[in-house]
């Protein structure tokens, strides 16, 4: 009983934190800064762009040294506290910015990403702790159910603040949320702390662990390959996170209420999404099923740029509802079929790596096609280019031969 109880403090902190990736990374804020911050101009895109790359650049220069420091003791719980109260500050403090205020609305939004990305980095330590080795994927997959439930539950919760117009207010709902939700892992879980004799600083640890990482894959071809493939399509699966709400509001003419509906179908359908695509992943293996949410994908940007409807628009939520949950978490449990075993935690450390220094290119790309063609429509096809290179490369990688015997059995 105590394990379960354990594994339910640890999802209610995911269940927290989309708060924040609902409500600013990819809704709320998003449309706000875009119609308001930056007064509807098409530069608001480029600036959006930005403030996302800046902060995952920040966050994957100091991922290793964060990714040492989880690893080398010292006391992860101090640190995503640190991180986790680095993100509810900034996120408050957006109710401060209002028309013009461009520079410091990038700013809190930076400091705040950063807070929301490095934080997972001492959150995901804690699963080892948790739980055993057998069961890290169903515990890690109550945590990505979580944070699809905590999505429902904050749009629930600002619904009425969006239909009389007080959007500001929602950043400190989102701050409050997240906040409110977070505290029972800093209140109850246990932080295995543990002392290391070291004799070089975590900083030197942190980079020297990337090099020696990279230096293993020149051994692991196949596992290189995927990375590689992961790097591009996952880049254009954290573009469309953080221009969804904004390509609905500018392009499609959504209101913020309508907005609200629009991801609600998106949140249910990603939930739906993952069961089912984890259901054909153990029965065809995984690497048929990233080709096939990778052609969804394509199919979705392909449709969000010729579609004129707001009714047709929903078709492109559904779609890319399904395929986000599902690309994600099937590519974590791939990642884990591909690993030799005995460096399981170091390569991780890399894909996690890839995954967040892979959101800076695909919303610049974004930002800049649509700045210089002063159209979204062009800028979301662009994305396109991410999907089916990622998938082109997949096709590359071998599935492991114990995968592909019980596939076929």
């Amino acid at each position: 009983m105590r394990k379960y109880k354990k594994i339910f403090i640890w999802s209610l902190f995911d269940f927290a934190n989309t708060s924040f990736a609902i409500i600013v990374a990819t809704f709320l804020y998003a449309v706000y800064f875009k119609k308001v911050v930056a007064q509807g101009e098409a530069i608001g895109d480029l600036y959006w762009s930005l403030a996302t790359s800046i902060s995952m650049t920040i966050t994957a220069i100091i991922s290793p040294v964060l990714g040492a420091i989880a690893d080398y003791s010292a006391g992860k719980k101090r640190f995503l506290l640190f991180f986790t109260l680095l993100c509810i500050f900034s996120t408050a403090s957006l109710y401060f910015v209002n028309e013009g205020n461009v520079l410091s609305g990038i700013l809190l939004f930076v400091l705040a990403n950063i807070g929301f990305e490095a934080g997972l980095v001492f959150y995901d330590a804690f699963l080892p702790e948790i739980t055993e080795p057998k069961n890290y994927g169903r515990v890690s997959g109550y945590g990505f159910a979580a944070g699809y439930f905590g999505s429902l539950a904050s749009l629930a919760i600002v619904f009425p603040f969006i239909n009389d117009d007080k959007i500001r207010e929602t950043f400190i709902i989102s701050a409050l949320f997240f906040l409110i939700f977070s505290l029972p892992l800093f209140l109850f879980l246990k932080d295995s702390r543990k002392k290391v004799e070291r004799t070089e600083s975590f900083l030197k640890i942190g980079y020297k662990r990337v090099w020696d990482t990279i230096s293993h894959l020149k051994s692991y071809k196949n596992l290189a390959v995927f990375l590689l493939a992961f790097f591009f399509y996952i880049e254009g699966v954290n573009t469309v996170i953080y221009f969804a709400g904004n390509y609905a509001h500018t392009t499609m003419g959504f209101s913020e209420m309508e907005l609200i509906y629009f991801f609600l179908t998106v949140q249910t359908t990603a939930i739906i999404g993952s069961i089912i695509f984890g259901i054909i992943s153990d029965s065809i293996g995984q690497k048929k099923s990233i080709i096939y949410t990778l052609i969804i994908w394509i199919i979705t940007v392909f449709l969000a740029y010729i579609i004129e409807t707001k009714s047709q628009f929903y078709l492109v939520g559904l779609l890319a509802g399904a395929a986000m949950g599902s690309c994600q978490s099937i590519s974590r449990s791939f990642m884990s079929l591909l690993t030799p075993p005995e460096k399981k935690t170091e390569f991780f450390g890399f894909y996690s790596f890839f995954g967040k220094s892979s959101a800076v290119v695909g919303p610049l790309v974004f930002g800049l096609v649509s700045y210089i063609t002063d159209s979204q429509r062009i800028a979301i096809i662009s994305i396109a280019f991410f999907f089916l290179t990622g998938m082109l490369i997949l096709l590359k990688v071998k599935e492991p031969k114990a995968i592909q015997t019980s596939v076929q059995e």
